[in-house]
């Protein structure tokens, strides 16, 4: 019989990044608070010849080197199924942002595959399958409120945060390499080191209480190389955000907000800046 699954691909921010040190495999040691928030693709699988991917995305790579063709050649390999699947990638995640757009489009291929090929993998598997396509994947198989250590595919869950109103900017015409990111990462430029025990002791009492403990070193990285992002954190503030920093790597820029209404405010203060901008919330783990 035809059948069609559809997956929800969440956007992440992080709450707060820290950088260990650097291990013998090359990648560096991270502790994180990672936290989904409500821009969203979707992600259909329907019947197909082979894997095919298409997406609304003009020149985004549907071959072999996206993360979802990736995560589908993955699970056929793996419990040996002839991939019969076309998937359409309808994406509103702002691309190469910092925002994990194509780590959760992976993960949401995992989740829907496992029920289109009927797989029954529990969690832990999907998991582990996750975690060898790439850092961020595993983080997006639940999403939520969660600590990520190791290099980001050791996902411990969190209570959800309250739901907290953020808006989401990113400066057109910026890539940022998250290779290049981590590469040039130098400790001593660190004045801002995030509190993550305490982000996550703080985190069912709402997103103001974890101001204090709030902090993406990375910022030392790809700030001085790009400095719009600073000036689209000022301008945030300066609109009402009662917070604002970088996502990730970048270059993407999230601000709190107290209400819909200040969000707003603070999106439409941005108009001067050459941006994709989103207005949103936070959201709740996903259960599978």
């Amino acid at each position: 019989m035809e059948k069609k699954i559809v997956e929800i691909a969440h956007a992440k921010i992080n709450m707060g990044l820290k950088i260990l040190g650097k291990r013998q495999d090359g990648y560096h040691e991270v502790n994180m608070i990672m936290q989904s928030i409500g821009l969203q693709d979707v992600v259909e699988i329907m019947p197909g010849e082979g894997i095919q991917i298409t997406t609304n995305v003009p020149g985004l790579s549907c071959g072999p080197d996206n993360l979802a063709y990736k995560a589908a050649v993955l699970l056929a390999e793996r419990f040996n199924v002839k991939p019969n699947v076309h998937i359409i990638l309808n994406k509103a995640i702002f691309i190469a942002a910092g925002l994990a757009g194509g780590s959760s489009d992976a993960a949401a291929v995992l989740r829907g595959l496992n029920r289109f090929w009927n797989l029954k993998l529990l969690d832990d598997k999907l998991e582990a399958l996750a975690a060898e396509l790439g850092s961020d994947v595993p983080f997006c198989i639940h999403g939520g409120s969660a600590i990520a250590k190791g290099r980001g595919e050791v996902v411990l869950p969190l209570p959800d945060l309250p739901v907290t109103h953020v808006v989401v900017a990113k400066p057109r015409n910026i890539a940022v390499s998250t290779a290049w990111t981590y590469k040039n990462f130098c400790r001593a430029r660190v004045v801002n080191n995030p509190q993550i025990w305490q982000l996550a002791e703080h985190l069912p009492q709402g997103s103001r209480q974890l101001v204090p403990y709030m902090g993406n070193v990375l910022e030392t990285v790809t700030i001085p190389a790009h400095p719009v992002i600073a000036f689209i954190k000022v301008a945030m503030l300066e609109a009402g955000a009662y917070y604002a920093m970088m996502s990730g790597s970048g270059p993407t820029v999230f601000a709190l907000a107290d209400n819909a209404i200040i969000a707003q405010q603070i999106a439409d203060a941005l108009t001067k800046f050459d941006v994709e901008v989103a207005v949103t919330t936070t959201v709740g783990r996903k259960e599978i």
